[in-house]
This record gives structure tokens, sequence and C-alpha cells, in this order.
């Protein structure tokens, strides 16, 4: 069969919304931005336990350790499932570990920034994982099969982790006078690098058009962002506090919420691998990386004896 037809019967699948699976045809271009965005995604998993890590022994109480293990827990096996939906489409796992230790794969912009005060994980609960969630929701529809079927478990257990942020901004938003004050400092510090997590603006996405046309994405990147920013503008009146943007307004033409513009470059400083933690948080995988090779290495030895001893069975 020609590509031309091959291409058409994949454009049909695509406008029926049927899924592509791993073994249908697919255009060399599709592959590859599966790849990068699905693997771009399971960086941020992996590189996003950093941040929250750092706080596990130091959480106020035995219940808030607990939470937060689980929680960093939760974002492992994420990574987990995205690699291996990675893996579908003909590439190794150690391949896109590789690039992302060589700089050459990105992950999201926001694990770049640290997490000064036990507020910044409620901030990031709420406003990191919120932003996820108002993503990944989308991607529950994208066009490859298996992407999509990783995506139903991560936003049920990401919006676990949204409303455990929110709870611990609650907590603190009624406390002391000392506990309100951190509570607005770590929002004020998180919100504009959480309406970056979206991308650039959709004049400025190179690949959005033409993942909008194959459904790999469904909505575009300005869109998420406002969706994000009316359902935030709403959740901060529960808290008493204030998102640190003065041209925040609700627009009752619109029907949404006006807000401020980014800082641009500072967004693409910190893409470019210029933001506070970049080297902090590469540096931490690779040494992750070297240090677990004997794990699997182990874990390889003892499929092959299990292989053996089966086929011997």
């Amino acid at each position: 069969m020609a590509v031309q037809d091959l291409e058409k019967i994949f454009q049909q699948k695509i406008e029926q919304e049927i899924k592509i699976e791993p073994k249908d045809w697919m255009p060399e271009a599709y592959r590859k931005a599966n790849i990068r965005q699905i693997s771009q995604h399971a960086h941020s998993e992996i590189v996003g336990m950093l941040p929250e890590g750092n706080w596990i022994s130091r959480a106020p109480t035995l219940k808030r350790k607990q939470i937060l293990l689980a929680k960093v827990q939760d974002e492992a096996g994420h990574g987990l499932y995205l690699y291996s939906a990675t893996e579908t489409l003909g590439v190794t796992r150690e391949e896109t570990i590789n690039d992302l230790h060589s700089g050459k794969a990105k992950y999201s912009s926001i694990f770049n920034y640290p997490t000064l005060t036990w507020a910044d994980i409620g901030a990031i609960g709420w406003l990191v994982d919120g932003a996820a969630i108002v993503n990944q929701v989308m991607l529950t529809r994208t066009s490859y099969g298996p992407y999509a079927r990783a995506m139903v478990r991560i936003c049920k257990e990401e919006s676990f982790h949204q409303r455990q942020g929110f709870e611990i901004l609650l907590t603190l938003s009624k406390g002391s006078k000392e506990q309100k004050e951190m509570c607005q400092d770590a929002i004020n510090r998180w919100w504009w690098p959480s309406l970056m997590m979206f991308g650039p603006n959709d004049k400025d996405s190179p690949h959005s058009e033409q993942s909008m046309k194959w459904k790999i994405k469904r909505k575009s990147n300005d869109e998420l962002r406002q969706s994000f920013v009316d359902m935030i503008a709403e959740q901060v009146k529960v808290l008493g506090m204030r998102l640190p943007d003065d041209h925040l307004k609700w627009n009752e033409e619109r029907k949404h919420y006006d807000f401020g513009e980014i800082d641009w470059k500072e967004f693409w400083n910190v893409v470019k691998g210029n933001g506070p933690c970049n080297k902090q948080r590469l540096d931490a995988r690779r040494k992750a990386w070297k240090e677990g090779k004997w794990v699997r290495e182990a874990a390889a030895a003892y499929a092959e004896k299990r292989k053996a001893r089966q086929k011997a069975a």
C-alpha cells in the first residue's frame, strides 16, 4: 500500500476518534512527536519527586510524612507508566533517560524552582498538580492509545495530590500570623511558574498546530492556561489569600478572568537550563542513575535466570 494511502487511513482514524495503537502504521513525525511529549512527561514526573522528597523527613507530623511519602511514590509510578508508554513507540527506556541526562530532552520548567518552606509543598500540590490536572485530563483523550490509558489512572491520583496540597495551605491559612504569611509567600512564588507550565503562547509554540491536528493535544496552551486561571482565582478565595497579579479581574464579557503577562524571558531562561535548580536536578538524576546500575543489572540477571528455568521446565 502506498504511503499516501496509509496516511489517509491514519488521518481517518484520528478524525473518527479511533486510538492509534503501537502496531498500527503511523507517520514517523507522529511517532517522534509522541516520543518527545510522553518522555518529557515521564521525566517531569521523576524529576518532580526531588523538590518534594526533600521535605519527607521535615514534614511537621507523622501523618504529613506518610501522605507526602505516598505522593512521591505515586509520582515514581507515573514516571514508570509513561516510560513504558514511550517504549511502545520503539525507543528504549535507557535512550530516553540518556536524553534527559545529556540535556537533550526537557522536563517541566516548574521543577527547577526550590522548595523553601513547608508551605511550598502545599503550593506544589494545589498549583502545580492543579495545572497538571487541567492539562492531563485532556490527555485521557489523546489519540495514542497507550498514552491515553496511562493518563486515566494518573489523573485520578493527581486529583488526590491537589486536594492534599490545598488542605496544607488551608490549615496554614487558619493558623498563626507567621503561618498565614508563609502560606501567602508560597503562593506568591509558585503562581507565575505554575502558569508557565502550560508552555509558550500558542503563536510561539512550534509543535502545537500539528499536535492539535493529530489530536495528541486536544486544547491549546492558552486555552488550558485560561481554564487554570479561572479555577484557581475562585479557589484562592476559600484560603483568604490573594494571587500575586494586580491585573487579575473577572471579565464579564468574556466570562473568564483577565490576568497579567507572564515573564517570558524568565520562562525561556529556565527552559534553556538556567533556572535556580536546573543543575542540581540533573546532577541528582545522573547520580541516582549511576548508583542504581547494580540494581538494574541484578534485576536483569534475575529475569534471565527465571526465563531459563521456565524454558527448562
